[in-house]
């Protein structure tokens, strides 16, 4: 779906003055001034946030000048997420496979494989494939968002198995994994001091572990998630020029800055005369294609009025409107429901070149009746050790 382009400050009625506090013009080069400050949550009003938007726009004009802005938000948050925390070492050593159970399933299949980032570092997740691979496929990173309760857990979720074995079966191979301190990783804490720096470095070692499969196409690389899973969809796809499509649903929000701690716990938005939001950060890696998806019942309510039309904008400074798209669905939850996954489906599928056509009855609709649900049991690959509850 996609709207003709029109003024940003549509959706401002000015009832709302921005307070002259809050810094929105400022250089493109990477900050200097070494104030931090979190912005959390609802940090703005809808309206503030708009209006941020709009000032904003002002600061370029050609596609050299986005670059320029796009370098220097990329710059923000890996400064701001302390990436250079992380050891040297932990960035290069090789990914030691885990292997658990391997299940075949109608045109795909599913292995529970834990991941061994670094020496006693595991991240453990369930990797979809076609049944068939004859040539070089496209790979999908698909992280999960907030929702934690053992019975209804991120990565086993019925919208997650669904999402994952129908891009299988379209032709992808597809990672979901355990956010930092939750799921099987009973190491750490989610909600502690380095989730957001953690969860950043897993997505980037997540795509050196993909890429180095010798049956994927390390030049077709999408990543989609839902909630705080959008969060890092628009995160690692920002900090690594190797994801080629971004599809991140239900958080690219203008005055929503994400509420966990492994969202904004850290200064990736704002940091003494450089300030940004996640509207920026998503569209920092145009001219690739990007995706947003919305419903009215969260913060991506004016994802048609607000921030889609200062993504598109910006994609036509590229002569790449046709690029960008966004969906909405007004009397929908936030959730990656059905709706939302076929707008997925059919624009991962045109960017990556997958086959569509797999997952299509007669009549050409989505079917997704061949996915086989499996329980918590099943898709853990230590399968005798309890879930991490998170509170």
């Amino acid at each position: 779906m996609k709207i003709p382009l029109q003024p940003i400050n549509i959706f401002i009625m000015l009832t709302v003055l921005i307070s002259c506090n809050k810094q929105t013009n400022q250089s493109y080069d990477e900050p200097k001034n070494e104030q931090i400050e979190l912005r959390v949550g609802d940090y703005l009003t809808e309206a503030e946030g708009a209006k941020m938007l709009e000032e904003l726009s002002r600061n370029y004009q050609t596609a050299a000048d986005w670059k320029s802005r796009s370098k220097a938000i990329k710059a923000q948050i890996r400064k701001g997420a302390e990436l250079d925390k992380i050891p040297e070492e932990h960035w290069t050593v090789p990914i030691k496979v885990v292997q658990g159970n391997k299940y075949e399933m109608d045109g795909y299949s599913v292995e529970n494989i834990s991941l061994e980032m670094f020496p006693g570092y595991l991240v453990s997740g369930n990797l979809y494939k076609p049944l068939t691979i004859d040539e070089k496929v496209p790979a999908v990173l698909s992280p999960h968002g907030h929702w934690f309760k053992p019975e209804d857990y991120g990565r086993f979720r019925a919208d997650m198995q669904l999402r994952c074995a129908s891009l299988a079966k379209m032709g992808a191979v597809v990672f979901a994994w355990d956010m930092f301190g939750t799921g099987e990783d009973v190491q750490h804490e989610h909600r502690s001091a380095d989730a957001l720096t953690y969860q950043c470095f897993n997505g980037i070692r997540i795509l050196d572990f993909l890429s180095s499969l010798d049956y994927v196409d390390p030049e077709r690389i999408g990543i989609t998630g839902a909630s705080g899973g959008g969060t890092q969809s628009f995160l690692i796809a920002a900090l690594d020029d190797r994801i080629s499509v971004s599809v991140p649903t239900v958080m690219v929000s203008a005055h929503f800055y994400g509420g966990c701690v492994c969202e904004s716990g850290k200064p990736i938005h704002k940091s003494g005369d450089f300030e940004t939001n996640n509207v920026e950060i998503a569209a920092s890696i145009a001219p690739k294609p990007l995706m947003i998806m919305g419903d009215g019942d969260d913060w991506t309510r004016n994802i048609a009025t607000v921030e889609f039309p200062y993504i598109q904008n910006i994609y036509q400074l590229f002569d790449a409107a046709n690029d960008t798209e966004y969906a909405y669905f007004e009397d929908e939850v936030h959730d990656y429901g059905i709706s939302k996954r076929k707008a997925a489906y059919g624009f991962l599928a045109k960017h990556l070149d997958l086959d569509l056509t797999q997952i299509q009855d007669s009549n050409g609709e989505i079917d997704e009746g061949f996915v086989t649900l499996m329980d918590t049991t099943q898709l853990k690959v230590f399968p005798d050790k309890h879930l991490v509850k998170v509170q």
